[in-house]
């Protein structure tokens, strides 16, 4: 068996970290679905390939939350981090051999950080934009997207409505600012360890000195 490996969620402020693993006997089984980068999907496509997905291929996934990433992240950078993620998941499936989508800017690097975290063993392929060129690491993106998006709208009927999570989302910046600037600590579901979030704890204790 082979799998590919993805995550969703990895430079979001918002929300969980979600790592998924697809086991297969060969990529010509997914041939037929169509499968792409999560990324190039609508979320009516990627719901109807996530079905596909589970029906046709072994399904691992890691989700890890906000609260648990500051604390692992005091101990290791965040591509340590996902490079652990990846390898439950790749140990879970227990194939032969797994693609990956390298986190580091150094793909021989990265597969060795997964390595190290393995029982047992694989061969690891590890590339820059595995998800284009992978069709069983495309289909592992459409679950890791899938999962991660059912998350955040659980979240969003807690919180109200949050965005997608990511800094670069208006929506979401607007939620946590005015989250912040009414409460005395950022919220669980924020990555406290994130620029972002000192950002606005940095701009809220500059205005209240003024206000004082």
């Amino acid at each position: 068996m082979i799998c590919g490996v993805d995550e969703a969620g990895k430079g979001s402020v918002l929300g969980p970290l979600v790592v998924a693993g697809i086991g297969i006997s060969s990529e010509e089984r997914l041939a037929d679905l169509g499968v792409k980068d999560s990324k190039q999907l609508v979320p009516k496509e990627r719901e109807r390939l996530y079905r596909e997905i589970r029906k046709r291929c072994k399904v691992a996934t890691v989700t890890i939350d906000a609260q648990k990433i500051d604390a692992i992240r005091v101990e290791m950078t965040m591509n340590a981090c996902v490079a652990r993620a990846h390898a439950r998941v790749i140990t879970m499936l227990a194939p032969s051999c797994a693609y990956v989508d390298a986190c580091d800017v150094n793909c021989f690097r990265y597969a060795e950080m997964v390595k190290v975290h393995l029982e047992p063993p694989c061969e690891i392929v590890s590339e820059h934009h595995a998800d284009e060129k992978f069709a069983v690491v495309s289909a592992a993106s459409i679950v890791a997207k899938v999962v991660r998006d059912r998350e955040i709208a659980k979240l969003a009927k807690i919180y109200g409505e949050i965005g997608s999570g990511y800094p670069s989302d208006p929506v979401t910046i607007r939620w946590l600012s005015g989250y912040i600037g009414e409460h005395p600590r950022p919220p669980p579901i924020a990555r406290r360890s994130w620029k972002t979030v000192s950002a606005l704890l940095a701009k809220k204790s500059q205005s209240s000195l003024y206000d004082f």
